[in-house]
């Protein structure tokens, strides 16, 4: 209950300082191509309920059919907003959106799309229990996961057999500290390596 009123409160006060950002953000995607603002994609989240995830758009229409991974910073799907978006994180901004609704929270496993979440074993699953989040751990671990997929000559066995395993024990971590000290530092953490 005190994390969820947190969630909300910082969300809200975060929306009042930031909406000329967001506004900026916004105009830019809409004047660079087409395909809309925001882009949604399922995830599934606590208890293994199923919603949307909304993001500022980053790539062209049609790139999700193309695969559901990222790899490089300069895939060719990316637009050009839409690569400095993903370099300073600032495509996650619109998951205010899915905090404030309950979705998420601001520290959680981050939320996997159906796909991936159908092979974790019993006791990954165990990550379901909780709101995912817009940082975690595993964000931090592999904030460079774009550049990681680009070195491999098979991207998603890549992700499937090293990243995704990985992300999961931070995650399981996460579960057995959590606490809103923990989240706090976390979220600084997260600030300061966005920064850097």
């Amino acid at each position: 209950m005190i994390k969820r009123l947190f969630d909300i409160i910082v969300s809200l006060i975060t929306l009042v300082f930031i909406w000329p950002v967001l506004l900026v953000i916004a105009v830019s995607v809409a004047l660079e191509s087409r395909g809309g603002i925001f882009f949604k994609q399922e995830r599934v989240g606590k208890n293994e309920q199923v919603f949307w995830i909304y993001k500022f758009r980053t790539m062209r229409p049609d790139s999700e059919s193309k695969g559901l991974l990222t790899v490089g910073g300069r895939d060719t799907r990316i637009t050009q907003v839409g690569y400095y978006l993903r370099k300073f994180k600032l495509d996650e901004l619109a998951q205010l959106v899915n905090i404030i609704k309950g979705d998420m929270s601001w520290v959680g496993p981050r939320p996997e799309v159906p796909k991936y979440v159908n092979m974790y074993n019993e006791e990954q699953k165990k990550v379901l229990l909780v709101r995912p989040g817009l940082t975690d751990y595993a964000s931090l671990a592999y904030i460079n996961e774009n550049e990681i997929l680009q070195k491999s000559s098979n991207p998603e066995q890549t992700y499937i057999n090293d990243i995704m395993p990985a992300k999961l024990e931070m995650n399981l971590r996460y579960i057995k500290e959590k606490s809103l000290l923990t989240d706090f530092k976390i979220m600084w953490k997260t600030f300061l390596k966005i920064l850097s």
